[in-house]
């Protein structure tokens, strides 16, 4: 681009930054009168109160917030923006350990010996997480070294006479990582590996080592993916106490020391693992403004903005009345402003999305598997997250007029923001990828803008709460957007 061009640009932009601005129409004016800072602050206390603990995702508290969201547009008088309602379900995952089917026991001549997971026996790894069913005797391994393996295997060895063959390796660990053990194992045609600290063991006790793993194994960590782990030897690390009941059940002296490696002990060992896979849904809530131009209404504006949050951590709530209850109630404010206005020519989808604060989750689910109504398509969308603090005239905005995908709706917000209080919009174009209007470029590439009253120190902290929000400022934010929706009515929009 020219130099010359580039001048010509900028001196218009600052015409019409200076110019009067035109009158608003009827209906824009009954919607930007609509917009009320004591409304939004209604939905925002209740929706940053402790009654909702964070609204994580997932959580009982994301689902209450979920169907205030319904209520309130369903009230309004919107219309369902999802197939067969307002929720736009997507599944959720939660592998975990299933402590009732799961079980390791030892049978011997002294007799049978049960232990206990998260107390006796451990899981190294939540990749471990995988179904076994082995019932196998135990062969000693020794320290599992090179040299150890290659006793085995030579001349009349264990190894060379199968006896690893589909059995346990019974190892005594002396803490160095079981990568080497495990491959030498398995090569030798074990089945699976049993680790237990060696005399001279001095690292973390596998009881505290392993405490924080085994809680996150027991109860689960929501996930959008089922996925499948990936299946190595199974391993089971058994404590030192737990060792010794299982010498005993093979009736041998605890103070014998540790079976020699190829010694082959006179009992099995049974394990039984199994993993729970419960799927559970959690909801985007999307309500639809249908538009009253006959083919312009096929073309639907999205507005987005998340309302998780990240819960409950060490005890204390994170209320995220900035992230996004901000956003979350500014998108009710639109819904009531769209009403009191009136139909524009386009349609508008008002969709708030859960799980952004787990990479994106809802958005991502939606705009994989978009639903609008039939004959409709999604052409931009606008996404507002924590747009209630900082300076009164201090508004954000990516993609910015330097960055690359720099659009004709980002374009309008710098036309149009002076109008609201914010002279100048500050670009924030390092979020470009920090919020669920990625996925909406990413996925549809459709033209985006993510507006933002910026960073601030209570960022993620107990400390973001509903006291401190500028509520005019989110109103002013609000109008803004809803003037962009207005101008954007007849615009030809680039796919």
């Amino acid at each position: 681009m020219g130099l010359g061009l580039c001048c010509a640009q900028a001196r218009a932009q600052e015409n019409r930054a200076q110019a009067p601005p035109a009158k608003p129409s009827a209906a824009l004016q009954r919607a930007l009168d609509s917009v009320s800072p004591g409304s939004i602050a209604a939905d925002l206390r209740f929706l940053a109160s402790d009654a909702l603990r964070g609204r994580n995702t997932p959580s009982p508290e994301l689902k209450l917030a979920a169907l205030y969201l319904q209520n309130r547009v369903q009230r309004l008088g919107l219309a369902p923006g999802a197939e067969g309602g307002w929720l736009y379900d997507y599944p959720l995952f939660r592998p975990h350990f299933d402590v009732e089917q799961s079980f390791l026991k030892a049978s011997g001549p002294a007799g049978d010996v049960d232990f206990a997971f998260g107390r006796d026996y451990f899981l190294q790894r939540a990749t471990h997480l995988f179904d076994v069913d082995l019932n196998a005797p135990l062969v000693s391994v020794g320290n599992g070294s090179k040299k150890d393996f290659e006793a085995l295997a030579s001349e009349g060895g264990v190894l060379q006479g199968g006896v690893l063959q589909g059995n346990w390796a019974l190892l005594a660990h002396g803490g160095r990582p079981l990568g080497p053990v495990l491959r030498r194992a398995e090569a030798a045609g074990a089945r699976g590996l049993v680790a237990t600290p060696r005399a001279d063991y001095s690292r973390t006790p596998y009881a505290e080592k392993y405490a924080k793993q085994t809680a996150f194994l027991l109860v689960g960590r929501a996930t959008p993916n089922a996925f499948e782990p990936k299946v190595l030897l199974p391993q089971v690390m058994l404590t030192e106490g737990s060792a010794e009941r299982l010498l005993r059940a093979a009736g041998r002296a605890v103070d014998g020391g540790f079976p020699a490696a190829g010694e082959v002990l006179d009992l099995s060992l049974h394990e039984v693992r199994r993993r729970l896979t419960p799927m559970e849904p959690v909801h985007n809530v999307c309500a639809f403004w249908p538009g009253s131009h006959e083919t312009l209404a096929r073309e639907v504006m999205i507005v987005s903005a998340h309302y998780d949050h990240v819960g409950e951590r060490g005890g204390e709530i994170f209320n995220g009345a900035d992230d996004n209850a901000s956003g979350t109630s500014g998108l009710l404010a639109l819904a009531e402003a769209l009403v009191a206005g009136g139909p524009l020519q386009r349609s508008v989808l008002l969709l708030w999305v859960s799980g952004e604060e787990k990479n994106l989750w809802g958005s991502a689910a939606w705009t994989r598997d978009p639903w609008l109504p039939e004959g409709c398509r999604a052409v931009l969308d606008i996404n507002i997250d924590m747009i209630g603090r900082n300076a009164p005239e201090e508004l954000y905005i990516t993609p910015s007029r330097e960055h690359s995908n720099f659009n004709e709706v980002a374009r309008l917000a710098y036309e149009l923001s002076h109008l609201e209080g914010f002279p100048e919009l500050q670009s924030q174009d390092e979020y470009w990828r920090r919020s669920d209007h990625m996925n909406f470029h990413d996925e549809l590439g459709i033209p985006v803008v993510f507006l933002s009253s910026g960073d601030h120190p209570d960022y993620h902290e107990p400390s973001d709460t509903a006291d401190l929000i500028e509520y005019e400022k989110l109103s002013r934010t609000v109008r803004l957007v809803l003037r962009m929706l207005d101008s954007l009515q007849a615009a030809p929009l680039s796919p």
